[in-house]
């Protein structure tokens, strides 16, 4: 019997965390990528979301996957549901990465992957993330160089999760079947506004670091003045709605139920990623 872990985007935020700590569990992993590098001591195998024919190698030898959606990607369903009947046909347990508050509507497109899921019959864990604290030092990065964090948030809080929690997160719903058939919340132990969050920042690294608020429209501009595809672009500006309705300061123990340690701070994040973030006393 098979008994080894598919990791898709194992060179992302989350799989960079998530292979090594699978890994050190003594767990072995196959680690997926457009490339098919092993990452982190794991075996590497060549995977594409737009090329189904990479789906089998993938899949081969493996009881149990990881399954995420890459930054840049905004046609979830196209790319992500031939990806859950794969696995299916397999019966391939499979820990989805989602997002927090899709199950608000059946009609959002990681809803209708979730519920192609639960449908298909194979064992799963669905996880939902809330904004990740690791955005400040990827894609914020460039406004923290400047002084200035600008997005269309408004005053919305959100309880930024750590990407070393998703991963702990995940790495135990892999490694055990008592949460399966279950959706979580992961989400940081307390909700901060942008401007909260800069002035945070601020102190940990010791330069000015302000919050702007913009539109939606300025936003866009920024982002493709940067290179960022305009769709894409549309795709970031439309999911800060709801920050500004308040919907993403939700606090949630599910990253505790999970792995049996709380959430990190953002505090604990800026201070353990200040040299990435910048920081002047680092």
């Amino acid at each position: 019997m098979s008994n080894k872990i598919l990791v898709l985007g194992a060179n992302g935020n989350v799989g960079q965390a998530l292979v090594p700590l699978l890994l050190a569990r003594g767990e072995q992993v196959k680690a997926a990528s457009r490339s098919g590098k092993a990452v982190a001591g794991a075996e590497g195998v060549v995977f594409d979301y737009t090329r189904p024919e990479t789906f089998a190698a993938a899949f081969d030898g493996v009881d149990r996957a990881y399954v995420m959606l890459p930054t840049g990607y905004v046609n979830v369903c196209a790319l992500l549901l031939p990806v859950i009947e794969a696995a299916a046909a397999r019966r391939v347990k499979v820990v989805l990465q989602s997002v927090l508050g899709v199950d608000a509507d059946d009609a959002i497109p990681y809803r209708k992957v979730e519920i192609a899921l639960e449908k298909s019959g194979t064992p799963h864990v669905i996880l939902r993330p809330n904004w990740f604290a690791d955005n400040f030092h990827t894609f914020w990065k460039a406004g923290i160089d400047h002084g200035s964090i600008a997005l269309p948030a408004a005053g919305g809080k959100s309880s930024f999760i750590d990407v070393r929690d998703i991963a702990a997160s995940a790495a135990a719903a892999l490694g055990s079947a008592r949460f399966d058939g279950r959706a979580f919340n992961l989400t940081g132990p307390e909700a901060l506004g942008y401007a909260e969050a800069a002035a945070l920042l601020s102190r940990v690294l010791g330069k000015p670091v302000e919050y702007q608020a913009i539109d939606d429209a300025a936003f866009i501009a920024a982002l493709t003045g940067a290179g960022v595809a305009q769709d894409y672009g549309a795709f970031l500006a439309s999911i800060f709605h709801p920050v500004r309705e308040g919907w993403t300061a939700v606090l949630s123990p599910d990253v505790e139920t999970l792995t049996g340690e709380p959430p990190r701070s953002l505090e604990t994040y800026a201070c353990d990623h200040a040299p990435a973030l910048g920081g002047s006393q680092v």
